[in-house]
């Protein structure tokens, strides 16, 4: 009896026990209603988990007396969820900025960063938002190894120029496909889209990413996700200001004064020093043209973002407004940008949709003919080279300026163009996507996206009738000179892309994902202008027609020019992706995709790329239980992609270049006896291809001693078949060249980026260091010439070395016994004479430097302090080789009288004996320095990029609805170690007078509520 009693006592409290332990289920997704898949639960505070299986759901029973349950998923925000009376949780987690790395984008999906086979990396909103670029790209300079980024002008919302390790094209497009919210958007235009909107930008390096990009994706991709809304979320409000203020960057030019240089001018007998006594010139002041044509403006910026979700429906909007005037007068940006994104699911979450559209309006004052030689037109070269002798109390009009013989009064004439020209541009840029999925079982997932680009771009140029250069132009007879020209361009670009994707996990240790995809994108151009000669100064107004001269019988001087164009471009793709994981220990990729682009030929139309990728994570082996590695993995990748945009155009016709290179062309021209003819102006080439670039990569990625120390190796090979050339070919039909494929270029190194935290909450204190860098070597292997040679004025590309390599002679200082320049000829020998022969017997030499550079990168640190914060980037650059135009122009003696020169000008050479480094200013061989290497200086630096110094307010002191407030201090461009003498050693082209980007000093403030 009491044996039963005993098993029925048994009995009950087991009874009791399971009926107190409870089953919970779900889904965990995230924001945009993607399935995490391995997603973690764990019940806190015990070792009992599970993970999400592959459409995002779990299954976990809870013991008795338990209360929370922990979700967490790599790249996002953790979250505790109390149990209460329901048996069903569904869990969207939240990005985490802070570890937004940890989620890659891989090709057209997303992956955790341990089962990532490929070189990527991401870069998030937290380093990207509230920074005074109006081209976000120019943030990201130095944020990833292996991205060089210049910027060539201070414009503001200038063009940069991106290449992603190493120029893998010698004709063709060199810079990344960019995709934003599935879009692919014109890399060449950035002014009008707002920095804040960006949630994070992720880098594709290797060809295990970028090949399923096919034809597009030689260059590496770059992938731009926008911000979005959360579900289940309350309403959010953020805003942010930022006030900043901008101011050229120093020059060491060593420029002479008023007085010095007027007595500079009455010893070489030329200017107005020729024409004043000594007691005058002791008394002139003048004028510092840099400090007129330059000013010190500020930039404001305001953003306010409103977010809020359902539990089917949520939606983030985003209002920006930026004013930012150029360092340069009559140069400036203004910007009205407006983004709305709205994401949805069925509630059976079969069916998932986001709508994103970006609105912007943005109105830019640029100067033309900056980087030239025009000294009616470019500012700059006022402001470098202005007499400084020369007052504006000179300036009495447009009229006496014509009566001055030289260019002494350069100045007053660009000052009369601030004053008459105007040229704007507005823009109106919209970017559009809308994409959907339906799950037809767990495992079969279709998606489509839509995507749209369009840019409509109106310019206006107008110089005024009584403006110097109108007058200067002026036929006799005419009394209402000037013009005015409108350009209208836009350009419209759709992308179509659809996917069906099948997913299986088998026995919880083997997954597999095949996916098969098809694109076709369509661009327009269309594109219309004309200018309208003769002005009235009486009803003249930019921009309005009310004062156009009409045309009439007694004279040409008034007749209108118009002009218009447009183009087609297209693309159609299919392709499939493949990719298998084995317990999160190994994993493989492969890609295949077929392209047809609009260029080339039905029977070469089509091309065929491919990837292979695949990974060993060691940290999953039992032999690495004990070691410091808390991951380590290795991954390589092989593969093609492909360069259908084998002419560079640049700006709106990017898409649109060299589309008609198959086809025999002709053009209208003069023929016998003057008479209109025909003539052959191209020979088509039906064997016309695009450039294959194949990839090689092989990488580690660490994290060692509890995740302190992180960071990644990749070493690369990236060799260009098929490069477009001109090949020559016999002149018989009057050409001498033809358009073909032929020769081939290298790339090779590596990029290594690593963070270390010093501290971590140690005391409140958390201080962490970072540095990347990339080593990239060229190498051109092959080219059509006979010599494998392509020799330029300066440069040649040959086989066997660099690409656009410095061809010059070798100067070495000045002959004491008559002032001329010395120079060393082929074999050595010192010769005031090299020969001018541009063959390999002449007297120039290759020098193994050129323009871009060797390594580059960068490292800082980021200290926080309860709430105090400080954030240091340094830049840096080495390898790069540029001319120094602007230091040449100023050591010019035949610039004195008509500009200003430098100081260094008066170590010249004078008397036989002297031991100088500068020559005779009456040398008579000065000519050749152009053709030397006398100017050609090392522009390496190290520059103080971005320093952020503020304090975030403790939540504890907030009140009213806050959430956050914090304020900061920025500065950009701070401060500069190089040897470039000039206003600013960053540039990617060898010019003269160009426009310097700036320091930038800003004051900001972030508040959530």
């Amino acid at each position: 009896m009491k044996k039963i009693l005993a098993l029925l006592l048994f009995t009950a409290v087991t009874m009791m026990s399971m009926n107190a332990q409870q089953s919970i289920t779900g889904t965990i997704i995230d924001t945009d209603g993607i399935p995490l898949i391995g997603a973690n639960v764990l019940v806190k505070g015990t070792t009992i988990g599970t993970i999400a299986d592959i459409d995002g759901t779990y299954t976990l029973d809870v013991p008795a007396g338990s209360q929370v349950i922990v979700y967490s998923y790599t790249g996002y925000i953790t979250q505790e969820v109390t149990l209460g009376s329901s048996n069903v949780i569904d869990i969207v987690l939240e990005t985490n900025a802070q570890l937004i790395d940890e989620v890659l984008v891989v090709g057209y999906k997303t992956q955790s960063k341990p089962l990532s086979n490929v070189a990527t990396q991401v870069v998030s909103s937290a380093t990207i938002e509230s920074r005074p670029n109006a081209s976000f790209v120019q943030t990201l300079q130095g944020q990833v190894a292996g991205l060089n980024i210049t910027t060539s002008s201070g414009q503001p919302g200038a063009n940069s120029t991106i290449n992603l390790r190493g120029i893998s094209s010698i004709n063709g497009n060199t810079e990344p496909l960019f995709i934003m919210d599935g879009t692919p958007i014109d890399e060449d235009n950035f002014r009008s889209l707002n920095p804040n909107e960006i949630e994070s930008v992720s880098v594709l390096k290797d060809a295990g990413a970028t090949a399923i990009y096919g034809n597009r994706g030689a260059n590496g991709v770059i992938v731009i996700k926008t911000k979005r809304g959360s579900y289940n979320s309350g309403l959010k409000f953020k805003y942010s200001t930022l006030f900043s203020r901008s101011s050229r960057q120093d020059h060491d030019y060593n420029l002479l004064g008023s007085q010095d240089l007027l007595r500079l001018e009455q010893k070489y007998g030329n200017g107005r020093g020729t024409m004043i006594t000594e007691d005058s010139i002791s008394r002139v002041v003048g004028t510092d043209w840099l400090d007129f044509f330059f000013r010190n403006p500020i930039t404001q910026q305001h953003n306010l973002s409103v977010s809020a979700g359902g539990d089917l429906f949520n939606s983030y909007i985003n209002f920006g407004y930026t004013n930012q005037e150029g360092i340069l007068k009559a140069s400036g940006l203004k910007r009205y940008n407006l983004r709305t994104n709205l994401s949805g699911r069925s509630a059976d979450d079969k069916f998932n949709f986001a709508l994103n559209v970006s609105l912007n309006f943005s109105s830019s004052d640029e100067p033309n003919n900056v980087g030239t030689g025009a000294v009616n037109r470019n500012f700059l070269l006022g402001a470098y080279i202005g007499l400084p002798y020369i007052s504006i109390d000179e300036y009495v009009g447009p009229g006496p300026l014509l009566d001055v013989a030289d260019f002494s009064a350069t100045p007053l004439v660009l000052y009369d163009r601030l004053l008459t020209y105007d040229r704007f541009e507005k823009e109106i840029k919209t970017i559009a996507s809308l994409n959907g999925s339906y799950k037809f079982t767990d495992e079969l997932i279709f998606s489509s996206t839509v995507g749209m680009d369009f840019t409509d771009q109106n310019r206006t140029t107008a110089e005024g009738p009584t403006s110097y250069n109108a007058l200067l132009f002026a036929e006799d007879g005419n009394r209402t000179p000037g013009f005015q020209s409108q350009s209208n361009t836009r350009v419209f670009s759709y992308n179509w892309l659809n996917s069906l994707s099948y997913n299986k996990s088998f026995n919880d240790l083997h997954n597999f994902e095949l996916a098969v995809y098809t694109e076709y994108f369509k661009a327009y151009y269309d594109f219309f202008s004309y200018a309208a000669n003769g002005l009235d100064p009486r009803t003249f107004y930019p921009g309005d027609g009310s004062g156009f001269v009409a045309d009439n019988a007694s004279n040409d001087f008034f007749v209108d020019e118009a002009s218009a164009n447009i183009l087609r471009a297209g693309l159609f793709s299919y392709f499939s992706s493949f990719d298998y994981d084995y317990n999160s220990k190994f994993g493989l990729g492969v890609t295949l995709r077929r392209d047809a682009s609009f260029r080339f030929s039905e029977s070469n139309r089509w091309g065929t790329f491919y990837s292979v990728s695949g990974r060993y994570n060691l940290d999953q082996e039992a032999f690495m239980a004990n070691s410091p590695f808390d991951m380590l993995k290795l991954r390589g990748s092989y593969g093609t992609t492909g360069n259908q945009r084998i002419v560079d155009s640049g700006g709106f016709l990017n898409y649109f270049g060299g589309p008609d290179l198959t086809r025999n062309l002709f053009a209208t021209s003069a023929g016998y006896r003057g008479q209109n003819s025909l003539i052959l102006s191209q020979i088509g080439n039906l064997t016309l291809k695009w450039e294959t670039v194949t990839q090689s990569n092989i990488g580690i990625d660490f994290e060692i001693f509890r995740s302190k120390l992180r960071g990644s190796f990749d070493y690369y090979v990236k060799t260009t078949n098929d490069l477009f050339q001109d090949r020559p070919i016999s002149a018989i039909n009057a050409q001498t060249d033809i358009d073909a494929n032929i020769g081939s270029l290298r790339n090779s190194g590596y990029d290594i980026n690593l963070e270390y935290d010093v501290l971590t909450s140690s005391n409140g204190l958390d201080v962490e260091l970072f540095f990347n860098t990339n080593y990239n070597k060229q190498k051109i292997i092959d080219l059509p010439t006979p010599d494998g040679r392509l020799v330029g004025a300066t440069t040649v590309t040959r086989e066997g070395s660099i690409l656009n390599e410095y061809y010059l002679y070798r100067y070495v200082g000045i002959n004491p016994a008559n002032g001329n320049l010395l120079f060393l000829d082929g074999a050595g020998n010192i010769t005031e004479s090299p020969s001018p022969d541009t063959d390999e017997e002449g007297d120039r030499v290759y020098s193994g430097k050129n323009i871009y550079p060797d390594f580059f990168g960068s490292f800082g640190t980021r200290i926080n302090y309860k709430g105090t914060f400080l954030e240091l980037q340094f830049n840096y650059t080495s390898g790069v080789y540029r001319f120094d135009y602007d230091y040449a122009d100023i050591m010019d003696p035949t610039f004195i009288g008509q500009f200003r020169v430098s100081g260094d000008i008066l170590r010249a050479w004078e008397n036989e004996g002297d031991i100088t480094d500068v020559p005779s200013l009456y040398a008579t061989n000065l000519a050749l320095d152009s053709d030397s290497d006398r100017f050609l200086q090392d522009a390496d630096y190290v520059r103080l990029r971005f320093i952020r110094f503020g304090y975030k307010v403790p939540k504890r002191l907030l009140t009213n609805g806050i959430e956050s407030l914090s304020i900061s201090a920025n500065a950009e461009n701070l401060f500069t170690w190089s040897g470039w003498r000039g206003y600013d050693p960053e540039s990617a082209v060898n010019g003269v007078r160009r426009y310097p980007t700036p320091k930038v000093i800003s004051l900001g403030l972030e508040v959530e509520f």
